[in-house]
């Protein structure tokens, strides 16, 4: 079935491209239902390879893209459990949200993010996936993760390494103040700055060029300048798994829960 329409996000086959779109509210928060829905969109990106141009990833909501991993889940579902259960299941959460990410990465299928308002987090990462970012002039990156006493965990890291230089991930990653879209086009994290509420439409557009080409030709010349680093993904599932085992996380977790800030996750 090539068009679905779950509770956190939809797909759709139009015009050789195949949309997936982001609709869970507040923001896009990627949970336990969201990695459902995802490992499910993966599975039928691999059978309609043959059929389609190009993949564009968006949001429905006004709010963003996606603000990253639902910690709220999390943190409920480490109090539920004893330690060792938890560390299990976020070992367990990992690796099939690093599989579903390198999926994306690894797709013979130009991907596109279309992205707006908040992009943070495993938002973020999901964009870092895609070959190309195309974002709305009011979209904003950041890694908020170390105010948790974590590293980005969704493959952010090694991706984010792999397009930009050492000097801009460093400061993204370690100051975890967030980024505009002019800074992030200026330091060629982003492709392109559409106008507000514009990015859907210059992915659309992106994809009917892509459409020009041989599939086969847009292939082996994005594995050749786009490689997935896999082993540093491993290792970045390993630290965060350390990370998470220490008193801080929990503490941080909990200031997340208990915050009523409107954007607690901002540093």
């Amino acid at each position: 079935m090539k068009n679905f329409h779950g509770e956190t996000l939809s797909w759709e086959f139009v015009n050789g491209r195949l949309e997936l779109a982001l609709h869970r509210e507040p923001c896009n928060e990627i949970g336990s239902q969201t990695l459902v829905e995802l490992e499910q969109f993966v599975e039928v990106l691999k059978k309609v390879s043959n059929d389609a141009c190009a993949i564009i990833i968006y949001s429905t909501l006004e709010s963003g893209f996606s603000a990253g991993a639902d910690l709220r889940e999390l943190y409920q579902r480490s109090q539920e459990v004893a330690k060792i259960e938890r560390m299990a299941g976020v070992r367990n959460f990992l690796q099939r949200i690093h599989a579903v990410m390198n999926t994306i990465d690894a797709s013979p299928l130009t991907t596109i993010a279309a992205v707006q308002g908040v992009t943070f987090g495993g938002g973020f990462e999901l964009a870092l996936t895609c070959d190309l970012i195309i974002a709305d002039k009011m979209a904003r990156f950041c890694f908020p993760e170390l105010r948790l006493g974590l590293i980005p965990g969704f493959g952010g890291i090694p991706r984010l390494k792999r397009d930009l230089g050492n000097a801009v991930v460093r400061d993204i990653l370690l100051t975890g103040r967030s980024i505009n879209a002019n800074k992030a086009l200026s330091v060629g994290l982003v492709s392109q700055v559409a106008a507000d509420g514009e990015a859907l439409k210059l992915a659309r557009s992106t994809a009917e060029q892509v459409k020009k080409f041989d599939r086969q030709t847009s292939s082996s010349a994005k594995r050749f300048v786009k490689p997935i680093p896999y082993a540093e993904l491993q290792q970045e599932i390993e630290l965060f798994c350390q990370l998470f085992a220490q008193p801080a996380v929990e503490v941080g977790l909990r200031k997340f829960v208990e915050s009523t800030e409107a954007m607690p996750y901002l540093p």
